[in-house]
């Protein structure tokens, strides 16, 4: 049986002392809770923040700097230092770590993200933990994946985990704040995350030092789910926190059942990352093959296109004024708007191409809307 695959997120209020300065004592906590989930004979993946919390102070900032530059500056001090304080601190238990820094970027261009998933696949073959980041010193939006909790849920799609464990200082989600209002309640369990969820919740962080907020965990967790891995959000401490929270014994809230999509590399890139380069706007006909038959994009059935791409493009398929999918095309848009309307057959002739679909099926992913009906 294989080894089921945990990524663990732990965002920047578990890790950080009560002057926003990273927390020694909590990164041996951490790292405990870590290696026991590794002998209980599990894979797993860390997703850590901290860097900015661990550099600022050997800037002279006397408290986490508030500017881009300035949390730039923090993080790249503070990278290394974070980095070498889980070195020490697995060297105990024998376990060799690495690290993977990351932007956006390296999700949006096609072959950086198969290499990314490369890398991962060969460090757990090799029994290494991958460490991850965001490469806050070079990032173009200021926290771009929200205190990497996005991150989290798209490393775990991108590598088939089975769970995604993300740690902070609230021990899960509650249907309104309960640091302002007592009766709040929490959700121990959620199949799905509806709208009303997403609308009860707002963006701000439960603490100074994090930047994520619980909104952004909600938003992550959806798409986790999405990606076909189950998510936990809540606190712990202790060496066992972790096999606790596998166990079902979590202080925080579960969410999903029943998951069943799996997204291949391919159609997760297609789905979640990759830039759109124009509109394929479809008839009935066409919309309902795609949506309730699981078929590729033929030429016979596209009305009219919008923007000018090349062969290898990912544009998004439209009917009656909503996008209802997208997918990477085998024909430019020049040659779409001759061949538009024809059979395949004579679309080949006309294009002198070799694949009678526009977008194979292979190659073609569901609005999120269309694909799992949350509501």
């Amino acid at each position: 049986m294989a080894k089921q695959r945990i990524v663990v997120k732990i965002g920047s209020s578990s890790l950080t002392n009560k002057n926003g300065g990273l927390s020694l004592k909590k990164i041996q906590e951490h790292t405990a809770a870590i290696a026991k989930l590794k002998k209980a004979n599990y894979e797993v993946i860390l997703i850590s923040s901290g860097a900015v919390s661990a550099g600022f102070s050997d800037l002279g900032y006397p408290t986490r700097p508030v500017t881009v530059s300035g949390k730039q500056a923090a993080a790249a001090v503070g990278q290394g230092l974070l980095i070498q304080a889980y070195t020490e601190a697995f060297k105990k238990y024998d376990i060799t770590i690495a690290q993977l820094l990351l932007t956006s970027d390296n999700f949006s261009n096609e072959k950086q993200y198969g290499n990314v998933y490369s890398t991962l696949t060969e460090l757990l073959k090799r029994d290494v933990l991958p460490i991850i980041n965001e490469n806050d010193t070079v990032a173009t939006d200021e926290l771009t994946f929200g205190d990497n909790d996005m991150l989290s849920a798209l490393v775990s799609g991108l590598v088939h985990a089975d769970f995604l464990i993300m740690l902070t200082d609230i021990n899960g989600l509650y249907d309104r704040n309960p640091k302002t209002d007592p009766s709040a309640k929490r959700y121990d369990r959620l199949a799905i995350i509806s709208d009303q969820i997403l609308k009860q919740t707002k963006h701000e962080s439960g603490s100074k030092f994090g930047t994520g907020g619980m909104k952004s965990k909600i938003l992550a967790a959806k798409t986790a789910l999405s990606l076909g891995v189950r998510v936990f959000v809540g606190t712990g401490s202790g060496e066992d926190k972790l096999n606790h929270i596998i166990d079902n014994k979590g202080d925080g809230t579960y969410i999903g059942e029943h998951l069943e999509v799996n997204y291949r590399k391919q159609k997760q890139w297609i789905a979640f990352h990759s830039p759109i380069s124009g509109k394929i706007f479809v008839d009935k006909g066409a919309s309902e093959a795609i949506i309730n038959q699981g078929k590729s994009l033929l030429p016979a059935g596209i009305k009219w296109i919008e923007g000018t791409f090349e062969a290898g493009a990912v544009v998004e398929i439209v009917y009656d004024e909503q996008v209802i999918a997208k997918g990477q095309v085998n024909y430019s848009s020049d040659e779409m708007i001759l061949s538009k309307g024809e059979p395949s057959q004579i679309a080949m002739k006309i294009t002198m191409g070799t694949r009678p679909e526009v977008i194979h099926r292979d190659r073609l992913v569901l609005s999120m809307e269309e694909a799992y009906h949350y509501e």
